[in-house]
């Protein structure tokens, strides 16, 4: 209900500034009159916005895990990469859908906050990952593992759970010599090429989640109550 609510006042702000700046390129008078009625318009909107504030507080400040220790990102790695990144893996990796040698992979540039020592609330991890972007499925030509390979060495390092990168190479748990394709658990945004993820245009196949990278992690928090910390080295460069 709040999503929706703040949609709707959001929708309502932006056609308010739509009208403004169509009126005043008519005439300065419009313009005049145009900004009271904007200001007006401000003080209805936050009018409707401002009984459900406390529900919007209550709800962020619901607690979901606990953190015994900080949780940073960094290159090539940290303790926010691994806990992303592995999370992200334990969402999706017992779907019975999801055959053959599986990791994940998404981009330093994508956690937008660190998770500090202490009780971790639902407004924490909404910090960490405020974009909505999907779980996705990416199935790949095991051939491509040489371009990802060469991707995380230039970037000095990006989040994966399940592989490793050493000695330029990346090594995936499960993969051998009769391996054809691999699972990639990532989001749409980078199975779409952002942050020039360009080898994922060599995809064989892709299945929608149906669900939030971000949700997948508050599920993840929850299922944990104390969160996973490690800092280990997976990339070495």
């Amino acid at each position: 209900m709040l999503k929706y609510i703040i949609l709707f006042t959001v929708g309502a702000g932006l056609l308010a500034c739509s009208s403004v700046n169509t009126i005043s390129l008519n005439s300065s008078e419009s313009s005049n009159s145009d900004v009271l009625s904007q200001g007006t318009e401000t003080n209805v909107i936050d009018s409707i916005v401002e009984p459900y504030k406390q529900d919007l507080e209550d709800e962020m400040n619901e607690v979901v895990a606990y953190a015994e220790r900080p949780f940073e990102k960094g290159r090539p790695g940290g303790a926010l990469n691994n806990w992303a990144a592995d999370a992200l893996l334990e969402s999706q990796i017992g779907n019975a859908r999801l055959s053959g040698p599986t990791f994940s992979l998404l981009n330093i540039g994508g956690l937008r906050n660190t998770i500090n020592e202490g009780d971790v609330t639902l407004g924490d991890i909404f910090k960490v990952m405020p974009f909505d972007n999907e779980v996705v499925w990416v199935e790949m030509p095991i051939e491509a593992l040489a371009d990802i390979a060469e991707y995380l060495t230039a970037r000095n390092g990006e989040p994966i759970g399940g592989a490793y990168l050493r000695n330029g190479k990346l090594e995936v748990d499960g993969v051998n010599a009769d391996t054809k394709t691999v699972w990639i658990l990532t989001s749409d945004y980078l199975m779409n090429g952002g942050d020039n993820m360009t080898f994922f245009e060599k995809k064989v196949s892709v299945t929608h989640s149906n669900e939030l990278l971000r949700d997948a992690f508050i599920r993840i928090a929850k299922k944990q109550k104390m969160l996973i910390w490690s800092d280990e080295i997976r990339i070495k460069i």
